[in-house]
């Protein structure tokens, strides 16, 4: 069994309590790591390290910078498979999704090594003769970095490519579920990064997490999660009046209207509901279909559930591989059983997966017969599982999107443009997808509304998140002027 430690300043250390915990293969059920289990002394060393490799850091170039994180994107590329390998070891993602996952990190880096360069202030118009105002973009300073496991490379590229390319240092709190890929990236791809710039310190929420949210010298925390965790972070944070921006939760609806093409909307709704055996942000967790085909459709996203291939994660063809833990696993039953007590029908799936003897397998599984109030329309689930009801026309379809506390997502099938188009604007949600769910572009704003989150990742907006507007006041005509004490009087 390997052993990973902490990497503070560019070293490796263990926990100072000497701790650790363990980290098992969702497929085999084996433990095949241990990290350190650190708590505040841990997060105090990188506070520390961050906080001093800050000023020079900051003082770089934006070209600087860039040439920094494009060295970074490109040792990410030269090593996405064995990268891909730990990612689906640890958490069971298939192979090819994980290695997509490294590409993503590098996309990421190569973006905002170049957009942090162009973007870095403006000029105001003059109040006054022979003045400028000049808005300048600084960096916050030390940035704290809380990444969930479903996406654990990816995630961490969206929160740490914009942070350092703004100027800021970082440091890395991962999920206890996958601290490996991160640590196992920083070993490849961020040795040649100034000491201290990057820091990465493992260990579990209530320990290390807490300590890094409410340390004095970390001006700013971002967090993809849960809403009741998002919550917690934000009132620790105020303490502090730290800044905070949340990527919380989601129950993403998708609406299909009667004039969609049903196979299409199917196929769809399912890669939108089970990819990454549900454990998505933005999966389709509810399902809105016209009463007119919803018989038929129905029907056939039954059979497209039944058609995704489970299995070994690291195997080709392999579509969906186990749940990325036990906690997780017990989750999705507890859910599903909740749902079958409060009246939903099984329509496929609703079980563990009996083709394995080890692995945390859950069936794809289509509910009907589900009532607005019921947990599992209400509540995140994020797992292999797809609710669908009947609505009457787009109107109602609109209202019951809305009906949730969660804004993060939404997809439509429809060939009907001004129905789209009416859905988008009413439909309050980050992130609008019109015949194909799930998508998200770099280049484009990423985030949620009502309690599905605060502040954008992707695009100028992320580059926002990370650094704060100053205001430079230049008068170039040094005289005295008739609105101060002493000035000329009438």
């Amino acid at each position: 069994m390997m052993h990973y430690q902490n990497y503070i300043n560019n070293e490796w250390r263990d926990a100072e309590s000497g701790k650790t915990f363990e980290v098992d293969n969702p497929f085999t059920e084996e433990v095949i790591a241990s990290v350190p289990a650190s708590d505040e002394a841990d997060v105090n060393n990188a506070v520390e390290a961050a906080k001093t490799a800050f000023q020079d850091w900051r003082r770089l170039t934006a070209g600087d910078r860039r040439d920094y994180l494009r060295t970074m994107a490109v040792r990410s590329r030269e090593h996405a498979k064995e990268l891909g390998k730990t990612i689906t070891q640890e958490m069971g993602k298939p192979l090819g999704g994980a290695i997509n996952e490294i590409h993503e990190v590098a996309d990421y880096l190569e973006y905002y090594s170049e957009l942090a360069r162009d973007h870095v202030g403006r000029i105001v118009a003059p109040n006054e003769p022979d003045t400028m105002s000049l808005v300048k973009y600084e960096p916050y300073g030390v940035v704290g970095c809380i990444i969930p496991w479903n996406y654990p490379l990816a995630l961490m590229g969206w929160k740490l490519a914009p942070a350092l390319a703004c100027g800021n240092t970082i440091i890395i709190k991962p999920s206890e579920v996958t601290s490996l890929s991160i640590l196992h990236w920083i070993e490849v791809a961020g040795g040649d990064m100034p000491p201290g710039v990057m820091n990465v310190v493992t260990g579990l929420g209530g320990e290390a997490g807490e300590a890094l949210v409410k340390h004095p010298d970390v001006p700013i925390i971002t967090f993809t999660g849960s809403v009741r965790t998002g919550k917690r972070i934000s009132r620790l944070a105020s303490e502090n009046l730290k800044k905070v921006a949340l990527e919380l939760g989601g129950k993403d609806p998708v609406i299909i209207c009667d004039d969609a093409d049903i196979n299409i909307a199917a196929k769809g709704t399912s890669w939108g509901g089970f990819c990454n055996a549900g454990q998505v942000c933005t999966s389709v967790e509810r399902v809105y279909v016209f009463d007119s085909i919803a018989e038929q459709f129905t029907e056939a996203l039954v059979e497209e559930a039944k058609k995704v291939k489970l299995g070994d994660p690291m195997i080709k063809g392999t579509q969906v591989g186990p749940m990325s833990s036990q906690n997780q696993f017990n989750n999705t039953v507890n859910k599903v059983e909740l749902a079958k007590t409060e009246g939903a029908r099984v329509l496929t799936g609703g079980e563990k997966s009996s083709q394995f003897e080890k692995g945390y397998f859950y069936e794809p599984t289509v509910f009907d017969q589900v009532t607005p109030e019921m947990e599992i329309v209400t509540e995140e689930a994020f797992s292999p599982v797809i609710p669908v009801q009947k609505v009457k026309d787009i109107d109602e379809a609109i209202a019951m999107s809305n009906s949730t506390k969660y804004g993060l997502g939404c997809s439509i099938f429809t060939r009907d443009i001004e129905r789209a188009m009416k859905a988008a604007d009413e439909i309050q949600a980050g992130t609008f997808c019109i015949n194909n769910p799930l998508m998200e572009n770099m280049a484009a704003p990423f985030g949620g509304m009502k309690q599905s989150g605060v502040g954008r990742e992707h695009g100028i907006e992320a580059l926002e998140e990370f650094r704060e507007a100053k205001h430079i006041y230049l008068d170039y005509d040094h005289s005295e002027k008739e609105w101060w004490f002493g000035g000329d009087e009438n």
